[in-house]
């Protein structure tokens, strides 16, 4: 009976270990981000490399125009706005088109994602391939000066430069739509601004994206994946040049505003996370003992952070079922690092909130957040026993 206690301890203390890292990561995160930065993090240049704004586009004829049109006013003379028409069954391409943009059409319906359309992109500019390409969502709009001060960075660096993605609530937005768009302001902004600080790489974020040319040209692109934008960071910290964050740049969208289009973005990212995460963790854990990389060992613990309602769950479980195995048997070890795990989770979610996000979500709203990681709980299943797989865009 002993050998058995001590064998559910050891596994309980494992467990509680492997939730504990990305837990003290997060917190070692959100700490740097709450220090003051002692300089910007980005690099000043009076040189712009020639870049190409590609703009992957299915179905985005309400937008387009508008896009476009802010885009091209902030173009130098050697810049380029190309529309990637992907698969569309409106006026996208006529549009863009006509708003001064140039238009590649793409059509095949069995290949459907944003990485088929990157792909076609970045293939089309190899006649005349210019040595940054910026990706840009139509549905992005992006703020003055960002587009010469990522390919800035991105070229002097020879490394992916990732702005900062903001994200916009939609309208009379409810206490989830305040707590998704804190979990993504943590996601997008604190956490790799923190990272920034503390001198380590951050993910790509699908759009805001600067990335040299020649080595993107030499990558997979053409996949269907939920998440492209992760695939592509890690596929990029895989060849020696891991992503750099540049908050000085900044693009914003918007939340959908239909229920439907919510959980159909939910879905996809955290769907598309998961994945990633099981896909590149052992190559990445792999390069960084080979390599013996700090840089890289940060972004592969960063990149394998779950989404924040999974991680949450997670150690409340973990916390619980210590506690129970804790009172039956008296094994404080599992129970001391689980409480511990969890009480630096919370501590970080709540300071990242005081600094950063208080005119985001107020602290009665906060209330909502564990009801809003149980809504989620169905979506986390399904990905065990039926995870989505095909690219599906957010309805709006």
């Amino acid at each position: 009976m002993a050998i058995v206690i001590d064998t559910i301890s050891l596994v309980l203390l494992v467990l509680a270990v492997l939730t504990a890292i990305p837990a003290a990561f997060l917190a070692v995160q959100i700490g740097a981000a709450l220090v003051p930065a002692r300089r910007s993090t980005s690099i000043v240049s009076g040189f712009c490399p020639r870049f190409t704004v590609i703009m992957p586009a299915h179905n985005e004829e309400a937008v387009i125009s508008r896009t476009v049109t802010s885009l091209l006013s902030q173009m130098p003379p050697t810049g380029r706005l190309l529309v990637v028409a992907d698969n569309c069954s409106d006026d996208t391409a006529q549009i863009a088109s006509a708003a001064g943009a140039d238009v590649t059409i793409r059509q095949d319906a069995a290949r459907r994602g944003k990485g088929y359309a990157l792909d076609h992109g970045v293939r089309s500019l190899s006649a005349d391939p210019p040595q940054v390409v910026i990706v840009i969502d139509a549905d992005c709009e992006v703020m003055p000066g960002s587009l010469a001060l990522l390919a800035s960075r991105c070229g002097a660096t020879g490394r992916p430069t990732q702005a900062r993605y903001s994200m916009l609530a939609p309208a009379a937005p409810s206490a989830g739509d305040k707590v998704s768009r804190l979990a993504w302001t943590i996601r997008n902004f604190v956490r790799p601004l923190g990272s920034a600080r503390l001198g380590w790489p951050c993910q790509l974020m699908g759009s805001g994206m600067a990335l040299p040319f020649d080595p993107l040209r030499h990558l997979d692109l053409a996949t269907g994946h939920l998440t492209e934008d992760q695939k592509l960071g890690a596929d990029f910290a895989l060849a020696g040049r891991s992503p750099l964050y540049c908050p000085d740049a900044e693009i914003v969208s918007q939340l959908p505003q239909s229920e439907p289009g919510k959980r159909q973005q939910r879905t996809r990212w955290e769907h598309g996370h998961l994945a990633v995460i099981a896909e590149f963790f052992l190559p990445l854990i792999g390069h960084t003992i080979a390599k013996r990389s700090l840089r890289l060992l940060a972004f592969t613990l960063d990149l394998c952070i779950p989404p924040l309602a999974l991680l949450a769950m997670s150690l409340v479980l973990m916390a619980g079922v210590s506690l129970v195995w804790f009172a039956m048997t008296g094994a404080a070890g599992p129970l001391t690092i689980s409480l511990a795990a969890l009480s630096a989770f919370a501590g970080a979610i709540g300071a990242a909130w005081w600094r950063f996000a208080q005119e985001i979500i107020s602290g009665r709203e906060l209330a909502a957040g564990p009801a809003y990681c149980l809504r989620k709980l169905p979506s986390y299943v399904r990905f065990v026993i039926d995870r989505q797989t095909d690219w599906v865009r957010t309805q709006r």
